[in-house]
């Protein structure tokens, strides 16, 4: 069973490498779609709770969303990461009109800036999105330092092989071992999702880089302000100065409910 695992694992590995980089998109000041967030809850399934807002983004504001691909499932649960599968962060480009940092969209092995709304919706179609909205607005001096890390990053590798080390115990992340590991590095060559989250606001001097541990972090403690690694939960990145998350969704929501492990796909309407 576990060779039969290995080479599972190895053959959607190879798939992800043969995965085309694309071109950086470029600057865009309109959003194309509109958005609306329901009630904020630590709840981990599909429901969406209370009456639909409309979604008013800023830079800071977090992303965080699931993949029904079998691949990420089966790793994520491997390395005792679970769900979700995917973040990424909001920002400002300096050209003007909101962005998303994220490394890896769309099983890519890239780094990429992409226009906020239009990106979300692509979540969406595949799974449950959460926002986790800033309670207060980064400091211009705190945006521009987002922005500027946020655009030094565009166009670099995503850290498949630091990735794939979460699955062994040659990993920054340990009962003890979080303490002196998985310390912020700033620019580097290559990083994964939740990884560049926290770098990017540590660039920004949000979140302290005496207790931010960006490679050792995994979406599932961005969601629930909670973590297995005793180390990280003394340290939550999220915990005081972002709101709890907020499903992403139509106004109406679909009857049906949840298929097995994600939502169906949400339909948006126009609006802000």
């Amino acid at each position: 069973m576990k060779r039969v695992l290995l080479a599972a694992v190895s053959f959607a590995f190879l798939g992800v490498l043969l995965a085309p980089a694309g071109e950086p998109a470029p600057c865009s000041a309109k959003p194309e779609i509109g958005s609306y967030l329901f009630e904020p809850s630590y709840q981990w399934d599909c429901k969406l709770r209370g009456n639909p807002v409309a979604y008013v983004p800023q830079p800071g504001d977090v992303m965080l969303a699931t993949d029904p691909n079998i691949f990420w499932m089966v790793t994520h649960d491997l390395a005792f990461a679970y769900e979700p599968h995917n973040s990424a962060i909001i920002f400002e480009r300096s050209c003007g009109g909101l962005a998303m940092l994220e490394a890896g969209p769309n099983d890519t092995l890239w780094v990429r800036n992409l226009d906020m709304l239009p990106h979300l919706k692509e979540y969406q179609e595949k799974g449950p999105v959460w926002i986790r909205k800033r309670k207060t607005p980064l400091t211009p001096d705190q945006a521009g330092a987002l922005t500027g890390f946020a655009e030094r990053q565009n166009g670099k590798r995503f850290a498949l092989g630091r990735l794939g080390l979460q699955l062994t115990p040659i990993r920054a992340r340990g009962p003890y071992r979080t303490e002196w590991l998985g310390k912020p590095r700033g620019d580097r060559r290559a990083y994964y999702c939740s990884e560049i989250v926290l770098e990017s606001l540590v660039a920004a001097g949000v979140l302290n880089p005496d207790t931010t541990r960006p490679g050792a972090t995994y979406p599932h403690d961005l969601f629930f302000d909670h973590s297995h690694n005793r180390y990280i939960a003394k340290h939550l990145p999220l915990a005081c100065e972002w709101h709890p998350p907020r499903p992403l969704g139509p106004l109406r929501p679909r009857r049906h409910g949840c298929g097995p492990r994600i939502c169906p796909a949400l339909s948006y309407s126009i609006g802000r």
